[in-house]
């Protein structure tokens, strides 16, 4: 049996790299963004028992091509680039490092909220074409907004927590929280996401990408924000309709956008967003942070051993658990 960890992207942080060395394995790598067949190859090459998937799409024929696969663990925790259906039905479990990236996220949720209100970017880009725009320019205080968290996991309370020392006030709609990761923060909470949409003067996306949530934020949704809010993303692109939302800016509805994240990544050279100033746009980047590269590698490998090695894995970091214990029942189910 081989011995390897397949890594689909170019680098693992050394520390994470260390741990599969550890415990006597290898990892290899995957090119960036590597597609289905290019990484079913790899597989098929390596023998490798574990993936730390953190680019390229995971579907049905990449698992048929490695029976020998035992695990998935998500570098990060949005695993809509997996099909956690087709694993459970394999019987491989999924999972994500819940929380690990949470700071580093957040941080950049901020940083894409203050680049919009204050305009940083195309003052600096006025500046250093030999402008100077102050007379005349008036800007935006943030503090006494409100700031909307769709999602309620780690990533959106970092998100809160910061928020909170900017002067921003909150609330949040997340059917599946407890009413505790509300009341921890002081998040008022929505009972609909209609509801999140009218009162956000920021609304900031925090939730996973599912056919339920995709394109969320569509031209209806947005039309029930205030006047001169602002949208961060940096969750999924697919969370938003992004003709609508361009189209909202471009109308004055919206003051901006600050995006980590494209519905298709990378995003063709032409994408009409590059052409528009008042939207912020980074190369889904967010979490990609030394400090943030550390704990997610670490916990990604540390799941695929404890798996490996017939260890106990905390059940929220299964994300296809359900789906696995459905799959293992119904050939019980036949068989009666």
């Amino acid at each position: 049996m081989s011995k390897t960890i397949l890594v689909t992207g170019p680098d693992l942080d050394p520390s994470a790299a260390q741990l599969v060395a550890d415990h006597g394995y290898k990892t290899v790598h995957t090119p960036p963004y590597a597609d289905s067949a290019v990484i079913s190859e790899y597989l098929q090459q390596t023998g490798a028992e574990g993936i730390v998937s953190r680019m390229g799409r995971l579907d049905a024929a990449v698992m048929d091509a490695a029976p020998q696969l035992k695990v998935i663990s998500k570098h990060g925790v949005g695993v809509d680039n997996i099909d956690i259906q087709a694993a459970a039905d394999r019987g491989i479990p999924v999972l994500v490092a819940t929380g690990a990236n949470a700071v580093s996220v957040a941080e950049h949720a901020i940083a894409l909220l203050l680049s919009c209100a204050k305009r940083i970017l195309p003052l600096d880009a006025g500046l250093r074409d030999g402008r100077w725009e102050k007379p005349g320019f008036a800007g935006r205080e943030i503090a006494g907004s409100t700031m909307g968290l769709m999602g309620m996991g780690a990533i959106a309370q970092a998100t809160g927590r910061m928020a909170k020392g900017l002067g921003l006030t909150l609330i949040g709609y997340d059917p599946y929280a407890p009413d505790s990761a509300f009341e921890e923060l002081g998040v008022t909470r929505c009972d609909s996401f209609d509801e999140l949409l009218a009162g956000s003067n920021v609304l900031s996306l925090h939730c996973p990408l599912t056919p339920q949530t995709r394109q969320i934020l569509n031209a209806e949704a947005i039309a029930r924000m205030p006047e001169g809010a602002f949208v961060v993303n940096t969750a999924r692109g697919g969370l938003i309709d992004e003709p609508a939302l361009l189209a909202a800016i471009q109308s004055g509805h919206l003051a901006g956008a600050g995006l980590d994240t494209f519905a298709v990544e990378p995003p063709e050279a032409d994408h009409p967003f590059f052409a528009e100033p008042r939207i912020v746009l980074t190369p889904h980047i967010g979490g990609v942070t030394r400090q943030a590269g550390a704990r997610v590698g670490v916990d990604a490998v540390r799941g695929i051993f404890q798996i490996l090695d017939g260890e106990t894995v905390a059940p929220e970091r299964i994300i296809n658990r359900k789906l696995l214990a459905a799959a293992q029942a119904e050939p019980a189910q036949m068989e009666k």
